[in-house]
């Protein structure tokens, strides 16, 4: 089962996300899900574009947690 389409991907490769921070937007049936990401990270890559159909076990984008000194 496809668990929708992309909506939306606010973040782009390079950005500096913090705990919280939506990452993906997911739609399926009209209903949309956000995909926060739960600590701070830098967006590595970007593996999905908008509209593009997805699945449950996907990666559709790679993070690196920051390391606080």
């Amino acid at each position: 089962s496809i668990p929708g389409t992309v909506a939306s991907i606010p973040a782009k490769v390079g950005d500096r996300l913090a705990a919280g921070d939506i990452a993906v937007v997911l739609e399926d049936m009209k209903m949309q899900s956000n995909y926060k990401v739960h600590a701070d990270c830098i967006v590595r890559n970007i593996l999905v574009g908008e509209g593009e159909p997805v699945n449950a076990n996907q990666v559709l984008i790679e993070l690196e947690l920051i390391k606080e000194e």
